[in-house]
């Protein structure tokens, strides 16, 4: 019966979501809602309506909506990202609500008011790849507007492999015409400020033990790290449901700095072998993409969950040591000697908090060192 209901239609498909969305929530939860709310009944229903497409679904972060043309959906597209640019003129960038959009053409099919199929994921998958405040297009809407739009050119960039489709698609992004393609306008200059303390988000820990029933595992590892991080509050740690956006994606680190205002990455890799496990971790710097630290971890799995304790407690307390030491040597300049000299006692600090008899014994140790260096 449901395949009776169902119909299917050639459509545009327009995909757009807020850029730092959960991090925008941690600053100001009520003020994030209700500019939201504002911004979707003054700029976006208007502009859908006068381009006259349908909004399929709102979500907490973005919108998907229908368009009958592909000329209709970039324009409505172009004029949407320059009403965000000038609501956001007059507020502080930590505070801007900055879109990513992608437009598709291709089949959909159609179930009650809802739209599913290909068209609709494509579209989605492109606007995921997007730069903050920029659109990008598919080729399929791309021939269809080229010689239609006036004052947009369309910067050529390549064929991309998109998540769980069979093949390439060919992507463009799209330009308002200048002398040089490469000037961006204003609404594509969405750089996040930085948090006045050090930043950090933790991407979720590949699986490479070759078996996706393993998954859990690095999924929970991931989540127990990002939960041991937020402890500290020196740090400001970006959520969870921001941080797995990014899964199975490669991603360039610089860009996920722009993208959520973080200061550094950490990323990571679980594999399981028997009863062995090895966790690699690499903390990065967002703003020059230079490895800050990294190490290895070796354990038996006899018992898994305190294993995975183990692991979290150890890269949490050396992460956020690690964290504050860059911060650190970045502000004031700390000479080699000195940066070693505070390094050894952040990490006697991390040691202390975990409130156990040998962790105090060995930041006492640690401390003993660091006034040995000094003397």
């Amino acid at each position: 019966m449901a395949e009776e209901r169902a119909q299917r239609r050639l459509a545009a498909i327009l995909a757009a979501d807020v850029v730092g969305y959960s991090r925008l929530m941690e600053l100001d939860e009520r003020g994030t809602l209700a500019a939201l709310k504002e911004r979707r009944h003054k700029i976006l229903s208007p502009l859908v309506s006068h381009h006259h497409g349908r909004i399929v679904k709102l979500m907490g972060d973005g919108v998907l909506v229908e368009f009958a043309s592909a000329l209709d959906a970039v324009e409505c597209a172009v004029e949407l990202q320059r009403s965000m640019a000038k609501a956001n003129a007059k507020l502080p960038e930590s505070r801007r609500i900055v879109l990513r959009t992608g437009v598709n053409l291709g089949d959909v099919m159609v179930e009650g008011g809802d739209l599913y199929g290909d068209g609709v994921n494509i579209a989605a998958r492109i606007e995921g790849l997007a730069e903050p405040g920029e659109i990008w297009i598919a080729a399929s809407v791309r021939d269809q507007v080229e010689n239609k739009t006036v004052g947009l050119d369309f910067e050529d960039l390549g064929k991309h492999d998109l998540k769980n489709m069979a093949r390439a698609v060919h992507i463009y992004r799209v330009h308002p015409q200048s002398s040089d393609i490469r000037e961006r306008p204003e609404w594509h200059q969405t750089t996040l400020t930085l948090p006045e303390k050090p930043s950090i988000v933790v991407l979720p820990f590949n699986n490479m033990s070759g078996d996706p029933e393993q998954e859990y595992f690095s999924d929970g590892i991931t989540e127990d790290i990002i939960t041991e991080l937020s402890r500290f509050r020196g740090l400001f740690v970006i959520a969870r449901n921001t941080s797995f956006q990014y899964r199975n994606k490669n991603v360039d680190v610089k860009r996920v700095g722009r993208e959520l205002g973080v200061q550094f990455v950490l990323e990571g890799s679980i594999r399981r072998l028997g009863d062995r496990m090895r966790v690699t971790t690499q903390l990065i710097d967002t703003l020059s993409g230079s490895h800050v630290w990294a190490d290895r971890y070796d354990r038996d799995l006899h018992d898994i969950f305190a294993v995975q304790d183990d692991v979290v407690q150890t890269v949490a307390a050396t992460v956020s040591g690690r964290v504050e030491a860059a911060e650190r040597a970045r502000t004031v300049r700390l000479s080699p000697a000195g940066l070693a000299s505070y390094d050894l006692h952040l990490r006697a600090k991390a040691s202390f908090l975990k409130f156990t008899r040998n962790d105090n014994e060995r930041a006492r140790m640690l401390e003993q060192c660091n006034a040995e260096m000094a003397a």
